[in-house]
């Protein structure tokens, strides 16, 4: 049977960190392992840990982190379980049957390395829900609809490939998904988490998108395609700051084009 090992890394969010594990301890079928890798420099989160009641599964690590990289490779190199998701503080499994689902999707289809699905976040203001199967013809479009936070992996993934690089401040998981690109992989037509939508690739948005340029050029070279779909990417952006791109994407809302 296959089992999970939910990974979270906070750093001086208690109550986001408190959100997301009440969101773990409310699944049907709960995680062999959920592991907190808290690099706060602040007490809050270690002292709510070892002096509140938690469940047997719930395993924790205090110590400072040299970043996001380095926080998420100290819980994966923690993991026993054969699946892994990371699941930051401030993010919530969208309902209680998301680690029952998912894992009878592995056991249904044995071979599969990776899953992803969808996910809700803010857009222009607006709750959306996004997600399309991966496709790595379209690697060049970045992250845009195969969110990092849906995603399930196999342990094995991450000792064949390795772990998150820590040469990357905000696109490491693009990076990651540029190197699972070939791994048999299924998508899950259902959504998954609800994510916060504060986190640095969102608050950081188009120092995200030079990033991962640069990822995505270190593995397949110069593409015109990936500087055209990043200028497009950037004037959305820019006019979704504005009243009419925020009136304009409620239309585009209402007529279900919000994943497109």
């Amino acid at each position: 049977m296959e089992t999970v090992s939910v990974i979270t890394i906070c750093f001086n969010n208690l109550a986001q960190l408190e959100q997301t594990c009440a969101s773990v301890d409310g699944q049907t079928v709960t995680p062999t392992a959920h592991w907190i890798i808290n690099g706060s420099s602040e007490p809050a989160i270690a002292q709510w840990l070892s002096q509140t009641p938690q469940p047997p599964y719930r395993k924790w690590i205090n110590e400072k982190d040299n970043g996001i990289s380095d926080a998420m490779n100290k819980g994966i190199q923690k993991a026993t379980s054969s699946l892994i998701h990371l699941l930051h503080a401030g993010d919530e499994y969208a309902s209680a049957d998301i680690l029952e689902t998912v894992v009878k999707e592995f056991e249904k289809q044995p071979g599969v390395q990776w899953i992803s699905g969808n996910i809700q976040m803010i857009r222009a203001g607006k709750p959306v829900v996004i997600g399309k199967p991966f496709d790595k013809t379209k690697l060049y479009r970045g992250m845009r609809s195969v969110s990092h936070p849906t995603w399930f992996v196999r342990r094995e993934v991450y000792e064949r490939i390795g772990l998150f690089s820590s040469g990357y401040k905000i696109a490491m998981d693009y990076d990651l998904m540029c190197r699972i690109s070939d791994e048999p992989y299924a998508y899950l037509d259902k959504l998954i988490v609800a994510f916060d939508d504060t986190g640095v690739s969102t608050v950081n948005y188009l120092r995200s998108l030079a990033e991962s340029r640069k990822v995505y050029e270190s593995y397949f070279g110069f593409s015109y395609r990936l500087v055209a779909w990043q200028a497009r990417l950037k004037i959305l952006h820019h006019l979704l700051q504005t009243g009419v791109g925020k009136w304009l994407f409620g239309i585009k809302k209402k007529i279900g084009l919000e994943n497109w």
